[in-house]
Order: C-alpha cells, then structure tokens, then sequence
C-alpha cells in the first residue's frame, strides 16, 4: 500500500520520512515517491494492504546506480515490521530483486554491482531496526 496512505499516525509517519531520510543519507540524489501505485481500482486490487510501499527514482544516468528505480516494500505482520524486499527497475523493466524475508538474496537478469548491493543491503537492515524500535 502505498506509504502516503499508510501514515496515518505520527509514528508511522515518523519511521516512513526516517526510510526516506536513510535512503537519500546514502543516495543524496534519489527523488522518493510516498505513491508507487496508480489510484486506479485494478491496481488498489492487486497491492498487499500489510505493505508500506514507495520507491525512489534517479536522475540521469549513472554507472555506479544501474537501475533507475527502486520500489521499497516494507513488510508488516500484525503491525510489525517482518522484512523489506527490494527491486530495481531499468528502462527495460525489473532488473533485481532483494529480500530480507528470503535469506538477504538478490535475484534477476542483471544484479547491481558488489558496492551498490551492499549498500542496498545495509538500508534495508537500518529499515528494519528503524521500524521495530519506536520513536
């Protein structure tokens, strides 16, 4: 669901401005959308309500980022935070997949570079410590 209409209390909305903060203290140049998902009502059937959703877009080109958007899911089980899964997305479409559900893995046709991986692994690590403490 997409992070806009989930933070609907200050703390929620505290730790969803916290993820955007984390990601562009690694990626200052990123452009984050609270709204990944179309209003449309074909979408709204298809996007899990027990997600936080957004992603972040980047400018240019740039060989140190190959994808040039991310989507960000943050994961919730009863009200808590269970795992973020990633994805990387290219003009041809979805290049990566990342989980912390699945063993901290990526998967896909073209993976990001060993420095771009780790630092995609280390923010959704931080997601997840940001998320299960409170604020």
């Amino acid at each position: 669901m997409n992070a806009a209409d989930k933070a609907l209390g200050i703390d929620l909305a505290t730790k969803i401005a916290g993820t955007v903060t984390l990601f562009k203290s690694m990626f200052p140049a990123a452009r984050a959308d609270l709204r990944p998902w179309a209003a449309d009502a074909d979408t709204r059937s298809l996007v899990d309500p027990d997600s936080i959703d957004l992603s972040f877009s980047f400018p240019g080109v740039n060989r140190r980022i190959p994808s040039r958007c991310l989507l960000v899911q943050i994961r919730l089980f009863e009200g808590q935070a269970i795992g973020v899964e990633m994805a990387g997305f290219g003009f041809d479409g979805k290049q990566w997949t990342y989980s912390t559900i699945q063993e901290g893995r990526f998967a896909g046709d073209r993976l990001p570079p060993p420095e771009f991986g780790a630092a995609i692994a280390q923010f959704c690590r931080d997601v997840l410590a940001l998320f299960r403490t409170g604020c």
